[in-house]
């Protein structure tokens, strides 16, 4: 494997270029598109392998259906219109994969018996999680936009009566469209968010 820098093109696909889309081209994503999109995030590192994140693909019009009513209004059209919406949950139970998945020790009991320590390592690894799933889609010339307006108690209870998974945060995927585009924002300055002691 090279450890090469990758070059302008590829950091422009990945971040300087990129950006988050509100509207799609009506062409689909492929059964095979999503997949490797999951076999690209997965190598996505976590802390001690824990993997909490699990997606919802959600695509069909049942499902749209499902989802729609659960969004803040700003959110339903262009959610509708997206070829592809993607939940990305956590998994309260994640521990239980981990004897074989982080195989260094037994770190089950340690979340077992600490819910506060196994809900913050679920949420933030899940966010680490949709972030390489927003990297791996462009890294496939999709787009994106994620979304956090949406009421959570209901879309769990549309999707994930059962309590195991919970939702985090929702993702738009497709071909964007860039006429739906806001002229893009400002970032901070190194200056203003970096310090090296």
């Amino acid at each position: 494997m090279s450890h090469a820098p990758l070059n302008d093109n590829a950091l422009a696909q990945l971040f300087t270029e990129a950006r988050t889309f509100n509207r799609f081209s009506d062409r689909p994503v492929s059964d095979e598109t999503i997949r490797q999109l999951h076999e690209n995030l997965k190598w996505g590192p976590t802390s001690m392998n824990t993997q909490p994140a699990r997606f919802v693909f959600v695509r069909s019009a049942e499902a749209k259906a499902k989802l729609i009513p659960t969004l803040s209004p700003g959110n339903q059209e262009k959610t509708q219109a997206a070829p592809l919406t993607v939940i990305v949950a956590w998994d309260t139970r994640f521990f239980d994969e981990l004897p074989t998945q982080f195989r260094a020790y037994d770190a089950k009991p340690l979340f077992e018996g600490n819910a506060d320590l196994a809900q913050a390592t679920a949420f933030r690894n899940s966010t680490l999680q949709g972030a390489y799933l927003i990297l791996a889609a462009r890294a496939l010339g999709l787009d994106s936009g994620a979304m956090s307006g949406f009421d959570a108690d209901k879309l769990n209870a549309a999707f994930f009566p059962d309590g195991k998974w919970k939702a985090n945060f929702l993702i738009n995927i497709g071909y964007g469209d860039p006429a739906g585009n806001y002229p893009r924002g400002p970032r901070l300055a190194f200056e203003d968010v970096v310090r090296v002691i």
